[in-house]
Formats: structure tokens, C-alpha cells, sequence
């Protein structure tokens, strides 16, 4: 069976294995999904100022916003959180003032002589250790070298390759896809992803977090950025191992470890957006699309956050064992994989 971003399952089985997906994700919907998703997270964008940063093309502002949400990975939102709270975070205007200053390294020259930095923060060591003690990148407290670098990496990439306008860059990258094209949607979040993969740090994850609420921002007003931003998914460990628990990684033929795989034609993107095309979100909400993966996704994840409805994840489930959660309203129609198998032991042979 192969699984691309026009997602078909070609397997003897793919009919079953496809309406078992489509049940089981769909209880899920019905249980956590939030009717006021889209409403809840455009307040807080206002609240925030973004959606008048959108409409100003304020980059600076919209950088400000992009580079916290950026500070969340590889860690908990907790502890980030609480960093930021005690140190602060990084904003344009300071990279800005320390780049106007004309520092010495030749790293900071420009978006396309920032690459190879190699800040660490804990040897405070770099690529160009002869410019180290003169350079404002490490000046910065924030939690680790590798956000240093990324700041300074998607500043300059906004300076630079966007012409300092984030609003006109994505617009000019959306209507740059051939709208007749077969694969148009995928090609449109393409177009807005993969350049953003090239600054330093960043992993689709965490991309996905960012843009995905940015583009669904000024919902109507920008039709094309909506219809974006609900396509894009974020898998986190709680997503992926959802799929797994309940089999449909397995019945997919497509078990893999978490990771940047949950990307590829094989992962659990496209499974997710091979399933929310046979969910109509307009059930939940009429305003919604009919087809809205960022939707489906957001109800997994909160049926599985600690901080949501809190039902399948590590703290519930053993990894070892499957779920013993009869209480659960998925029970009985799931197929409860365990999310580790357990090694048989290997017994020496003690014939001589």
C-alpha cells in the first residue's frame, strides 16, 4: 500500500481498514472536538494583536509572536512558559539595534551567510570563535544556543528573502501555485512550509503550530490563507500515538516511530488528511469547512491532553501493556495496540 499526499489505501483490506480509521476518528470529533476552535483561537490572535499585525503587514509584530510560539519545542509548554516568564523572550527590534551595529562576524552578514553558526550556550563556542566575545547573538537569555540561532536565522530570512513583508511573501507564494494543478493544495501548503523549513531549528511540527492559526486568522477576508492553514496538521506524541494505540497505524501498514516520518507519505499527516476528507466538520459547526484536518487533529489531541479530556495517553495507558480502560467510549470498538511490545527474553541453549 503506498500512502502519498493524495492518500489512497490500494490494499485488500483498505476498505475496512479506511471505514475502522473513519469510526473511530469520528467518535473522537464528536466527543472533543470544539465547535468554537476557529472562534477561540481568532480571540486570542486578537488579543494578541496579530490579526491587525496581519492586516498592517507587521513584521516585526508577527515576528515577536512567531519566535515565542517557536520557543515551545523540545520541551514541555510548561517549562518554556515558565522561562519566558522569568527571562523574557526575544524580540525584532532587538536584533535589529545589535545588527545595526555592523558586528564583526561574517556569519550575521546576511540570511545567506548565517548557516553553520554552531552557538552553544553552555561552552559559549561558535564556528567563529574569534568574533564570539563581540557578537550579540549570545547576549540574548534565552533558553538554549539553538533558539539564538533560530531568532537570528528567521530574522534575517524575514529581512532578506521575504523583503521584510511576512504578509506580502506568503500572499506572493500562495497565488505562485498554479491553481488548475492536480495536486493544488498540497502544493499551496508547500509553498508556504518548505521555505520556513530552511531556518535554523525549525521542524514541521512546530511550523504547523505556528501558521496554522496565523493563516486562519482573517478567516474570509483571506479565503486561500484559511483554506491553508485548515489543512495543515501538527503531529505531536500524543497524535501519533493515538494512531498507534487504536491500530490504525497498523491497519494502514504504516507503523513508524515518531518523528519527522509522521511527515512523509507514509505518516500520520497524511492518513489524518486522508480521514478528515470523509468527515463533513460542518456537522460540528456549520461555518466550518467540510474538510478540515487541523480540525480532526485538534479534536485528537484534546481527547488525549492532560489538559483536555485526558483519556488515552502514557499517563493512562501502560506502554507495555493495552489499554485496560473499559470506561473509555472507544473501548470496544478499538483495537487497543500496545504502544511497546515487550522483547521476548532470550534463553541460552544449554544443550553441550
Amino acid at each position: 500500500m503506498v500512502l502519498s499526499h493524495r492518500l489512497e489505501p490500494q490494499d485488500p483490506h483498505s476498505n475496512t481498514s479506511l471505514a475502522y480509521a473513519i469510526k473511530v476518528i469520528h467518535a473522537v470529533c464528536c466527543l472533543s472536538g470544539s465547535p468554537s476552535y476557529v472562534d477561540v483561537l481568532r480571540a486570542d490572535l486578537r488579543d494578541r494583536g496579530i490579526v491587525r499585525a496581519i492586516q498592517q503587514h507587521d513584521t516585526p509584530a508577527l515576528f515577536d509572536w512567531l519566535i515565542e510560539t517557536l520557543s515551545f519545542q523540545g520541551i514541555s509548554n510548561a517549562v518554556a512558559s515558565n522561562y519566558m516568564a522569568q527571562h523574557g523572550t526575544i524580540r525584532w527590534s532587538e536584533i535589529a539595534d545589535a545588527l545595526s551595529q555592523a558586528p564583526s562576524c561574517p556569519k550575521l552578514g546576511g540570511y545567506w551567510s548565517f548557516y553553520d553558526c554552531q552557538y552553544t550556550k553552555g561552552v559559549n563556542s561558535c564556528s567563529e570563535p574569534s568574533h564570539i566575545d563581540a557578537c550579540p547573538l549570545p547576549r540574548h537569555p534565552l533558553r538554549n544556543g539553538r533558539l539564538n540561532q533560530t531568532a537570528y536565522s528567521l530574522f534575517l530570512f524575514m529581512r532578506d528573502a521575504m523583503d521584510g513583508d511576512f504578509v506580502a511573501w506568503i500572499d506572493q507564494q500562495l497565488v505562485s501555485v498554479d491553481p488548475q494543478s492536480s495536486d493544488r493544495l498540497n502544493e499551496l501548503r508547500e509553498a508556504v512550509v518548505e521555505p520556513l523549513r530552511n531556518v535554523y531549528g525549525v521542524a514541521d511540527k512546530v511550523l504547523v503550530i505556528a501558521l496554522s492559526p496565523l493563516l486562519m486568522a482573517l478567516g474570509k477576508r483571506k479565503p486561500l490563507w484559511f483554506e491553508v492553514g485548515a489543512s495543515l496538521v501538527a503531529v505531536d506524541t500524543l497524535v501519533h500515538n493515538f494512531l498507534h494505540r487504536t491500530g490504525i497505524l497498523q491497519r494502514f501498514c504504516a507503523q513508524h516511530a515518531y518523528g519527522d516520518r509522521c511527515y512523509g507519505p507514509l505518516g500520520c499527516a497524511s492518513i489524518l488528511r486522508l480521514i478528515a476528507t470523509h468527515i463533513d466538520a460542518r456537522e460540528f459547526n456549520p461555518s466550518f469547512p467540510a474538510i478540515f484536518p487541523r480540525f480532526v487533529q485538534h479534536a485528537i489531541w484534546r481527547y488525549c491532553a492532560e489538559n483536555g479530556l485526558n483519556v488515552c495517553n502514557g499517563n493512562r495507558i501502560a506502554d507495555s501493556a493495552r489499554c485496560d480502560n473499559a470506561h473509555c467510549q472507544l473501548f470496544r470498538q478499538c483495537d487497543r495496540v500496545a504502544l511497546r511490545a515487550i522483547r521476548p527474553k532470550i534463553v541460552a541453549n544449554s544443550a553441550s
